[in-house]
């Protein structure tokens, strides 16, 4: 008998004749003499509804009351989908994160998960019973509830399986595995057989949206294989798993494109040490995650210092750059939410040259301007204005034959 982790995303439960579907399929999961825990989301848009609500009632609410509000979401999925296992003649009994409990760290919105009590469930799970967690939410230890961040309910997945040395991590969502890119941008996409968990973490931080990058990062650090499934077909997905030689003779396994980063650039930055600390360190005590960062070549004792933030905390973030650059005596601060931040991924990129230059030559052909570049032993990246990212990721990928038809050819 294996013990099956299977989350399902916001669109697989989307309404009431979903939740019926993924009843169907837990069901036979279990029918087929597994042990089953249920991982799932809110119901699609409503998340959105939520936070939309929260920005109503004002600009910046407590983070606490946000986590409150938005957890709710799922207690709503959880419950109907236990009714409708239970109207099937099913034992089955959903979970709160704070019911097993899920225990995180403090950071609202933001939170990491540090252990997960599994007495309660082996419990259950030994009386055959299918249990029904929600994901994306958990408790810290004063008994707050916390959330994960947007995606978490993939982590709660991964962590559950991981807490319970599950056989197998099944992530079902809209599209049937990973893919090369948007199959939305370039329906010629091709669907990756598996993947290495670094390779998906870069995709996953980069602006893939098939799973969350703290789920790939408990994956890679247990040893969880995650499989990407689609919910509504029975087709093989993309197995996330260590990597193997097979995957090395890939130069490019995907483009990935990210329009949710703004830009912020302080002018006139005095160049002496100290400054970066004072303008980089506010921004680290609010949980703000800066990404790319440029800093142009002193002048006369001044520098330029340019970097990218997440647009949910763009606001914020561009309110404490302005009051950081007043302290430091620097210039003008400009910004810009209208960039993406386009990206090439692979772990053949390790062991082959040139790749970075024919991204770049690709890009210059099409008239796209790089306004900064990053990169790692496995990815490329370049910020350019967010008008031109389809053309981007379109002539990318056909640059490096990543479509059906090139790779059938091979």
């Amino acid at each position: 008998m294996a013990l099956v982790v299977q989350k399902y995303g916001g669109t697989s439960v989307a309404n009431i004749e979903r939740i019926r579907n993924v009843a169907r399929r837990v069901a036979k999961t279990y029918d087929d003499g597994n042990d089953v825990i249920v991982v799932v989301s809110a119901m699609s848009g409503e998340t959105n509804k939520l936070v939309a609500l929260a920005n109503e009632m004002c600009e910046f609410p407590s983070e606490r009351e946000y986590d409150v509000l938005v957890a709710t979401g799922e207690q709503v999925t959880i419950a109907l989908l236990s009714m409708c296992l239970q109207s099937m003649g099913y034992k089955a009994k959903s979970y709160m994160g704070h019911q097993i409990p899920i225990l995180t760290d403090s950071t609202f919105s933001k939170a990491r998960i540090e252990k997960i009590d599994d007495k309660k469930v082996r419990e259950d799970l030994k009386n055959g019973t299918i249990i029904v967690v929600a994901g994306f939410q958990g408790v810290d230890r004063e008994g707050n509830t916390t959330t994960l961040g947007r995606g978490g309910s993939d982590t709660s997945a991964v962590a559950v399986a991981a807490g319970l040395k599950a056989d197998v991590c099944e992530i079902y969502t809209d599209v049937d595995g990973v893919y090369t890119t948007d199959p939305r941008i370039v329906p010629d996409a091709t669907k990756i057989e598996k993947i290495s968990y670094d390779e998906m973490l870069e995709m996953a931080s980069l602006g893939a949206k098939v799973l969350q990058i703290r789920s790939v990062e408990f994956a890679k650090k247990y040893g969880v294989v995650v499989h990407v499934r689609s919910s509504f077909n029975d087709n093989p997905g993309t197995l996330v798993m260590k990597e193997d030689a097979d995957m090395e003779t890939v130069l490019v396994s995907g483009i990935t494109y990210n329009k949710d980063e703004a830009k912020i650039s302080v002018m006139r930055v005095p160049d002496k040490p100290g400054i970066a600390s004072i303008l980089f360190t506010p921004l680290s005590h609010a949980n703000i995650t800066v990404d790319m960062i440029i800093q142009n070549v002193s002048n006369e004792g001044y520098t330029d210092m340019t970097f990218t933030v997440p647009k949910t905390d763009f606001k914020k973030a561009l309110k404490i750059v302005e009051e950081s650059a007043k302290e430091i005596a620097a210039g003008a601060v400009r910004s810009d939410e209208n960039i993406a931040k386009v990206s090439i991924v692979g772990v053949g990129m390790r062991s082959h040259s040139g790749v970075a230059s024919k991204m770049f030559q690709t890009l210059s052909q099409e008239g796209i301007n790089i306004q900064m570049i990053s990169t790692s032993e496995i990815k490329v990246s370049c910020v350019i204005d967010a008008k031109y990212t389809e053309l981007a990721v379109r002539v990318l990928h056909d640059a490096f034959g990543l479509s059906k038809k090139d790779v059938k050819a091979e």
